[in-house]
């Protein structure tokens, strides 16, 4: 089972890291065979996950990790915000962390003091987004047993979480932890993630922090690389308003992720309620438009009424034979 994996990988990282890193069996169990127990113990949750777990890339790493990732938000540990168990390989101790990239903000800020200071910033502030979800955890600080730059930056980002003795695992508690941290990912990407409230409200052009929430998950969703490529190629890429076709208007014959048109999460935000099992089905809940015919269909009441877009436009396109 996972925590079994888990303490497996505490106890023994020490003496495995003393060996070679390329070949080694052990570093095959943690990327495969720790992943796909991660993702056994996640199947029946009402999550789309992303599952990797790391001892490093050309040499051991001096924390390995297995992350939970939201596609929506990353698919890597270097930038946005997930969920972790990170390894005190000289504790022998699994912290379970709500975390950050790191490599992001040092690329920023600098891998210094500056850096962590912004890591523990947006920490507080992730916090503070799901304080409802913080208060079910230890909020202190966690301690990684290194003091390298990404470890230190792990440790400046870390939220909230719990840390396990690998020789001393309550499962039932475990298991319940786990549960409980997933679902507060998922309530900080639906409460609109690090974004601040006054640029949500911006973009949204509302001052309901509801409303504003699920326009800012409905955007995101959109925008989301797992998504919109599939919804072209299942749907075309034409407009379903006016149909506009980039390939015939304008001459477009780049690859169909660059393709000049919108996918438009067609379901009603406001159907859009926190902790709903499925965000989105692929492709029935979205609309393939042109920038004109999206920024058209979000004023109407009902943003998924094809109908009533089309007859608003009002106007075809000609074909002309010279200007």
């Amino acid at each position: 089972m996972l925590h079994d994996d888990l303490a497996r990988l505490a106890k023994e990282y020490v003496y495995e890291r003393g060996k070679e890193f390329s070949g080694s069996e052990f570093a095959s169990f943690v990327r495969h065979d720790l992943a796909l127990e991660a993702k056994k113990s996640t199947v029946f949750l009402p999550y789309d996950l992303e599952l990797k777990a790391s001892v490093g890339q050309s040499k051991w790493a001096s924390v390995p990790w297995l992350a939970f990732f939201d596609p929506l938000i990353t698919d890597t540990a270097t930038r946005g915000f997930y969920v972790v168990f990170l390894i005190n390989p000289q504790s022998e101790e699994i912290v379970l962390s709500l975390n950050q990239g790191t490599t992001e903000v040092y690329q920023e800020f600098g891998e210094n003091e500056r850096g962590r200071n912004v890591l523990a910033r947006r920490a507080v502030e992730m916090s503070e987004r799901v304080s409802d979800f913080a208060k079910l955890f230890d909020c202190g600080k966690i301690d990684l047993g290194s003091d390298a730059k990404l470890p230190a930056g792990y440790q400046a980002g870390h939220a909230f979480g719990r840390v396990y003795n690998a020789n001393s695992i309550d499962e039932s508690v475990f298991y319940r932890d786990l549960e409980a941290m997933l679902a507060a990912y998922r309530s900080l990407v639906d409460r609109g993630g690090r974004t601040p409230i006054d640029s949500m409200m911006e973009e949204a052009g509302s001052t309901d922090i509801e409303e504003t929430r699920r326009y800012v998950l409905s955007r995101r969703i959109e925008r989301a690389k797992n998504v919109r490529e599939k919804v072209l190629n299942l749907r075309g890429a034409k407009c379903e308003g006016c149909q506009l076709d980039p390939r015939i208007h304008y001459g477009f014959n780049g690859p169909l992720k660059n393709t000049p048109l919108d996918v438009h999460h067609a379901k009603p935000i406001r159907e859009l309620s926190e902790g709903e099992t499925r965000r989105y089905k692929l492709p029935s809940d979205f609309l393939v438009l042109c920038p004109t015919c999206h920024r058209v269909v979000h004023k109407q009441e009902d943003p998924s009424d094809l109908m009533q877009l089309r007859q608003s436009i009002r106007f075809t396109h000609a074909k002309l034979s010279k200007w």
